[in-house]
C-alpha cells in the first residue's frame, strides 16, 4: 500500500498495518524535522511516536484539502513548538533554583553537541552552533528556516505546512538568515572581521 491517501483511509478504519506503512514512508524525514527543534535524540524519538499516535487517532478527521505529507509535517511542527514552549516554561520556573542553589542540575547552556542525521560528521560542531542560534529565532522564522533550509522542502510546501503564503515564507527565511548571521558572529567574530577587511 503505497498510495498515501488510501493508506490514511485505511488508518481511519483502524488499520495498524497501514499506519506501519505510513511510518516507514515518513519516519526518517519527520525525525529529522523533530530533532532540528529538540536537539536531543531521546526527545525527538518520543515526539516521533507522539506524531504517529496523533495520526492514528485523527486520520478519520483528515479533510484531504492538503497533501498527506503537508498534514504530517504540520503535526510534527506543532508538536515541536509545543514541546519547546513547555521546555522554556519549565526553565523559567526553575530559574530561581539555578540562581540560588550552587550545585543546581539546571543546565546554564544548551548542549551544542547533538548529532543531526542530515549533517556530515565533520560539520557537526558548526551545526550545533547553528541550531543553538536557530533557538533565538521567532517560532515562524525558525519553522520557515528549518523546513526550507535544513529539510530542503520547497517554499510552496513549507507555506502550506505553515498556513502562510509563499511570499511570507520567503520573507521569514530572509529575516531568519539575517538574524542567524548576526547571532553566529558572536561565536565566530573573526569570520566577520576577515570579510570586512577584504572588502576594504
Amino acid at each position: 500500500m503505497t498510495d498515501e491517501n488510501s493508506c490514511l483511509q485505511a488508518i481511519a478504519q483502524g488499520s495498524e498495518e497501514a499506519l506501519e506503512q505510513l511510518y516507514l514512508l515518513y519516519a526518517d524525514r519527520v525525525y529529522n524535522t523533530l530533532i532540528s527543534y529538540t536537539k536531543n535524540a531521546e526527545d525527538a524519538e518520543e515526539l516521533l511516536q507522539d506524531v504517529f499516535v496523533t495520526i492514528y487517532n485523527t486520520a478519520s478527521g483528515f479533510q484531504y484539502q492538503s497533501s498527506v505529507s503537508t498534514w504530517i509535517y504540520r503535526i510534527a511542527v506543532n508538536k515541536s513548538l509545543d514541546f519547546l514552549r513547555k521546555k522554556n516554561s519549565q526553565k523559567r520556573s526553575g530559574i530561581f533554583t539555578s540562581l540560588y542553589v550552587k550545585d543546581s542540575a539546571e543546565p546554564k547552556y544548551e548542549a551544542a553537541d547533538f548529532v543531526h542525521p542530515g549533517v556530515k560528521l565533520e560539520n557537526q560542531e558548526d551545526a550545533g552552533l547553528l541550531f543553538r542560534a536557530i533557538d533565538a529565532l521567532s517560532d515562524n522564522q525558525r519553522t520557515a528556516y528549518i523546513l526550507t533550509q535544513v529539510e530542503g522542502l520547497p517554499q510552496k510546501e513549507a507555506a502550506a505546512i505553515m498556513n502562510q503564503s509563499a511570499k511570507a515564507v520567503e520573507s521569514l527565511v530572509q529575516r531568519a538568515k539575517a538574524n542567524l548571521k548576526q547571532e553566529l558572529e558572536k561565536y565566530f567574530p573573526e569570520r566577520g572581521k576577515s570579510k570586512n577587511s577584504t572588502s576594504k
